[in-house]
């Protein structure tokens, strides 16, 4: 093993009351000389205030396109074990439930090819294994692949679909965020495994608005589990709440976003106006034993959310409203072909389907994919008085000469 990199600037990271990253590292440094490398890089991209990674060429498995990701230092001659330092996602399952012998397995697996560094999760949702050199990948991926483990997805095509704990944990979830991931996985693996469209696609899955996996602000594709029907109130377990000590008028009604709620201190009673809420989940959250959601279950779909690349940051837009959520998801599946298919028409090169819809409008999306037009889609009413026809909708219009 090679001498111990001096890092004074790492060590301070070692300080204070939280769990470091540098006492990982330095864990892995002792039995590994790519970790060790690792340490005297990182201390050196503090020292410089640039990071020392460069761009490499594509490297993968035979028959994939995805789930490796090409890394190289621009210092190879002072950092020898760190000249290749691939990284390899292994799709996790949904809702991130692992047995202790699965895990195991992958780390066994990855001290011997790698650095034995890992990221649990990142943040596509995949098992990330940090640092393996370009003639281990093969035998990485065979070893995995005889546990029953498979790559995610890297690269210009669909990354590993992720979801909350869904109905494996949660009251809340709407839809079964589990089952949905998985058929998901599953129908789409040429999609994860083999890059085939202008940039990366994400969805993302939330058993309610909560979104537990930030799917709205993250995905181009976002499955919301809301409800159609009103919210059911139990006014017994409201007047608890009440002699519990809840300032329910302050805490409850008047931070309602869209101050749907009425509660008479008289009564005792709580009430809804259904047409005006916005599922937030706010009083449900507060007072889930006297406000329930409705009996009537599925997901919005929300379009268009992603991380600063092409244009800044975007969240979401809401594209159906409600749609039922059960096995196959047929419906679902249908709707993510088409939106693809568009993106794939019209996106540019590292354009994500956000960025497109931006640039192109979401008129031409709609039309594209074949959707009308709803309220929700609207952030705020028309301030333009000019309104501008499509030119097909202008000549169909028009009188016949």
């Amino acid at each position: 093993m090679a001498e111990k990199s001096k890092t004074p600037q790492l060590d301070e990271l070692e300080n204070g009351p939280w769990p470091s990253f540098v006492k990982e590292i330095k864990r892995a440094a002792d039995k590994n000389e790519m970790s060790e490398d690792l340490l005297g890089l990182l201390e050196r991209s503090y020292e410089d205030k640039i990071g020392h990674w460069k761009h490499g060429g594509i490297v993968g498995v035979k028959g994939y396109g995805g789930g490796v990701i090409g890394r190289y230092t621009d210092l190879p001659e002072e950092f020898p074990n760190l000249r290749e330092f691939h990284t390899m996602r292994v799709s996790a399952p949904s809702g991130w439930f692992y047995t202790s012998d699965k895990l195991r397995d992958i780390c066994d697996i990855w001290e011997k090819h790698g650095s034995g560094l890992t990221n649990m999760h990142g943040s596509t949702g995949d098992v990330v294994l940090l640092g393996m050199k370009t003639e281990e990948l093969q035998p990485t991926f065979d070893e995995l692949s005889e546990h029953d483990m498979d790559l995610g997805g890297s690269g210009s095509d669909l990354r590993s679909p992720s979801c909350c704990v869904g109905p494996g944990r949660c009251e809340h979830a709407c839809y079964d965020t589990l089952d949905m991931c998985y058929d998901v996985t599953n129908e789409y693996q040429d999609e994860l495994h083999r890059p085939m469209w202008p940039y990366k696609s994400k969805i993302k899955m939330s058993g309610c608005a909560n979104d537990c996996v930030a799917a709205a602000a993250r995905a181009d594709i976002s499955v919301i589990g809301t409800w159609r029907d009103s919210i059911t109130i139990d006014q017994d377990e409201v007047k608890k709440y009440a002699e519990g000590g809840m300032n329910i008028r302050e805490e409850v009604v008047a931070k309602c976003p869209p101050q749907c709620l009425s509660y008479d201190e008289a009564t005792g009673e709580l009430t809804v106006n259904g047409e005006e809420c916005t599922r937030c989940m706010h009083c449900v959250n507060l007072m889930g034993k006297a406000v329930h959601q409705g009996k009537e279950k599925g997901a919005t779909i929300l379009v268009g959310a992603k991380s600063t690349i092409v244009k800044s940051a975007f969240m979401s837009w809401v594209l159906v409203p409600f749609m039922k959520m059960d096995a196959p998801y047929e419906e679902f599946k249908d709707l993510c072909n088409r939106i693809w298919d568009w993106w794939d028409e019209n996106g540019k090169t590292r354009e994500r389907l956000g960025e497109t819809i931006y640039r192109v409008g979401m008129g031409e999306f709609l039309r594209g994919v074949g959707l009308p037009a709803v309220p929700q889609m609207v952030y705020r009413p028309r301030a333009n008085p000019y309104v501008f026809w499509p030119k097909d909708e202008i000549e169909q219009a028009s009188p016949s000469e």
